[in-house]
Parts: C-alpha cells; sequence; structure tokens
C-alpha cells in the first residue's frame, strides 16, 4: 500500500482547498428548504465554486458523474445525483462536495434538516455526527489507523444504528481518492500505523436500520435496501506530530473540536 505523506507545503495547500469546500456547504446552507430541488442546489454550488472561489468541481466528470454534489437524501446512503428531486418538509439531506484549487482536493460532507425532522432522524443525524468525532478524536501519531473504525462502530452500535461497509473514507491531496482505505468498523486489515503527513477523510455512513445497502441502476446512488433513513458527515484530516488537524472545518466550527 502507497500512502503518500505530505509535506509542510503540501498541507497548507490542503487547508486552502479544504477551507474552500467548507465554504460551500456553508454557502449553500440558507437556500437547503422545502421546495427546492436539488438540481438547483447543485447548480448554486457549482456557480460559487467556480465563479466566486475560482476553483475546479472535483466531482463533475470524476468517472462519469454529471454534477458538482453529491445530494443525498433520506434512504439513500451516499452519492446521490443531483436532478428534479424536490425537497419536502421532514427531509434529511447530505451534501458532499470536493473542491480542487491548485491542484489539491478539498473534500466534505455535512447533514441538513429541511424543515423540522421526525424525532429518529433527528436522533440518526446527531449520533452519525458524534461518530465521526469520536473517529476523528482516534487519529494520533503513533495510533493505528484501526483505531478509527473500531471507535466509530463502536459508538454507532452503542445507539443501535449500523455503520455502512462498502463505503468508506480514503486518502487525499492531488489524487482525488488514494490510500489508505479508511474503514468505518472495525477490520484487521486497517492496521495501518499512523504517522504525521498522512490525510485522509473520515466520513462513516450511519443507518437507522440494517447496515445494508444497494446500488441504483444509475451506477451511483446506493440507498439502504430496508429503505431506512441514512446519514453521513465527512471531514478531511491530516496527521500531526501532536494529534490531528481537520482541513475543512470553518472557523466558527473550531469551537467543535473540545465540543465533540
Amino acid at each position: 500500500m502507497a500512502i503518500s505523506i505530505k509535506t509542510s507545503d503540501q498541507i497548507q495547500a490542503m487547508r486552502e482547498a479544504g477551507k474552500l469546500a467548507a465554504e460551500v456547504l456553508q454557502m449553500i446552507e440558507p437556500f437547503v428548504v422545502p421546495g427546492v430541488t436539488t438540481d438547483e442546489l447543485d447548480r448554486r454550488c457549482n456557480e460559487y465554486i467556480v465563479n466566486k472561489q475560482q476553483a475546479i468541481p472535483a466531482n463533475v466528470g470524476y468517472r462519469n458523474f454529471p454534477k458538482t454534489i453529491c445530494s443525498s437524501v433520506n434512504h439513500v446512503v451516499c452519492h446521490g445525483i443531483p436532478g428534479s428531486k424536490v425537497l419536502m418538509k421532514g427531509d434529511i439531506i447530505n451534501i458532499d462536495v470536493t473542491v480542487i484549487k491548485n491542484g489539491y482536493h478539498g473534500d466534505t460532507s455535512r447533514m441538513y434538516f429541511v424543515g423540522e425532522p421526525s424525532i429518529l432522524a433527528r436522533r440518526l443525524v446527531e449520533v452519525t455526527f458524534k461518530a465521526m468525532w469520536v473517529g476523528i478524536h482516534a487519529v494520533r501519531p503513533g495510533g493505528n489507523l484501526r483505531d478509527v473504525g473500531r471507535a466509530i462502530q463502536t459508538f454507532a452500535e452503542s445507539h443501535r444504528f449500523s455503520v455502512v461497509r462498502e463505503y468508506c473514507g480514503h486518502g487525499i491531496g492531488t489524487v482525488y481518492h488514494e490510500d489508505p482505505q479508511v474503514l468505518h468498523y472495525d477490520d484487521s486489515k486497517t492496521n495501518i500505523p499512523l504517522v504525521p503527513g498522512m490525510m485522509f477523510t473520515v466520513e462513516p455512513m450511519i443507518n437507522a436500520g440494517a447496515r445494508h445497502v444497494k446500488l441504483l441502476p444509475d451506477g451511483w446512488t446506493v440507498v439502504t435496501k430496508d429503505k431506512s433513513l441514512s446519514a453521513q458527515w465527512e471531514h478531511t484530516i491530516a496527521v500531526t506530530e501532536t494529534g490531528f488537524e481537520v482541513m475543512t472545518l470553518l472557523d466558527r466550527d473550531l469551537g467543535m473540536l473540545q465540543a465533540a
């Protein structure tokens, strides 16, 4: 497994790309309302990245993906393709965006409530958010990548939710998806020592029902087999000399590091 160790200059470039990706998710928040289509959200994100940020939307054309964001609503686990889907009160949606700036990728996603969610939906989203942070806080030099997946699985299952196993986090840099694979459950094949300069995403997908998923005929959209709700949060992380740094966290959100 060839894992890229980033230099200080590369890490700085990743900070810049990560901040831009985080800004996209902040920008789009006021527009995630009942009655909007996922295609409209996609259009706004594309225009913001291209015109405002002078950056490149990484998803467009990636392995023939047709849009700027992934928009995954309710029982869609990941990789939902924006289209004519109209958001309704009570929906939950994950928006996943990756921005390329000066050749480097910033990759992040978050959940949004469309109006007031159900009690189950709110609980799922909150537990998934905390599961991501539990995993992030397991990142430290001298530790093991397996610690991340074990921490996430233990936390999610303690709340009687299940962890998707078919999709995972990944190394990232000038390449969108590179080694290592970051599993969100305990598995011996992720016995990989963590060293400063490693960079990867932590992006658990947590289901309210069973963990099993299926891929739709469009070749991208992944849904829960039992049609239960699913949630996902994602940050890009660097291993540092003392712990970790989140590349995709805005200044306004720094308190989350202590609160999580």
